[in-house]
Order: structure tokens, then sequence, then C-alpha cells
């Protein structure tokens, strides 16, 4: 058998309707979470930006999981990049909440925001490739920058003050 993967060309290459609701409603609390580290203060800002970056590496952990179900799909079995990719967002996700743990709030953010970046970056690749759904190409692009751009207004919160 060929070390070429099939794409199905049949596959839809719109975005459905519940992958908008469940990808970009994600994205909101992460948006909030930032907003808040700008204008809240004290107990409270300490909060926000605790729980959004819990949030953020709970999603981040979600999605190396999703990677490896799409891995399950792939004819042939999975890929090299597949199981890397999930092993890098899952390393990523796993380092964030370990210094969240021991309140390094600013590393927990750029981590992250690493994290969701090669996102954006790889699903696209992955959807042409026949490795993601069709639709990863045209979702990941608009959806991940949201969470990079979010955790990345954190860190210069945290570094403001």
């Amino acid at each position: 058998m060929s070390d070429e993967r099939r794409i199905d060309t049949t596959e839809r290459r719109e975005v459905p309707w519940l992958s908008v609701l469940l990808g970009y409603g994600p994205m909101l609390p992460l948006v909030l979470g930032a907003a808040g580290a700008w204008l809240l203060a004290g107990p409270l800002r300490s909060a926000d930006i605790q729980l959004t970056l819990l949030f953020a590496a709970t999603i981040l952990a979600f999605l190396a999981g999703v990677r490896r179900g799409l891995s399950f799909r792939t004819a042939g079995g999975p890929t090299a990049a597949q199981i890397g990719t999930m092993l890098a967002l899952f390393i990523l996700a796993l380092a964030s909440l370990a210094c969240l743990l021991r309140a390094r709030l600013l590393s927990a953010a750029v981590l992250l925001a690493v994290g969701f970046t090669v996102t954006a970056a790889l699903d696209p690749i992955a959807a042409r490739t026949g490795e993601a759904p069709l639709f990863f190409a045209r979702l990941r692009p608009t959806q991940m920058p949201i969470a990079a751009a979010s955790l990345v207004a954190i860190a210069a919160a945290l570094l403001a003050r």
C-alpha cells in the first residue's frame, strides 16, 4: 500500500453550523477573560486571569484529543504528523497547567498562545493532506487567532501591571 493518503473529495469544505457554534463559542470566554485582565482590579482580576488560563488549557488539551481522534479516521492509520501535533498540543496544555499551579501566569499565557498559534498553522495543512476534515482549512485560521490574541492580551496585561 502506498504511503500516500487519500483525501475524500466528497467531503464538505463548508464549516458545518454546529462546528461554527462549538468552534467559536469557546472563544468567547477567552475574549471576555482578556478584557477582564485589563478592566478588572484586585482579586477579581486575579481570578479572571487564572480561570481564563485554566479554561484555555482545557480547550488546548481538548484540541490535542481531537487531533488524536482524527488519526483514527486516517486511511492507513495515524501519521507521524498527527501524533506529533497531538503530543505537542497536549504537552503545551500540561505545561501551562503546571505553570498555573506555580502561579507563573505569564508563562502559562505564552505557552497557551503558542499552542493555539500552532493549531491555526497546522490544522489547515492537515485538512489539505486528508489528516483532518476539509472544513478545518476554513475554520482554524479564523478561530484559533481569537484564542491566541486573547492570550497575548492577557500576557500584555500581566506585563503592564
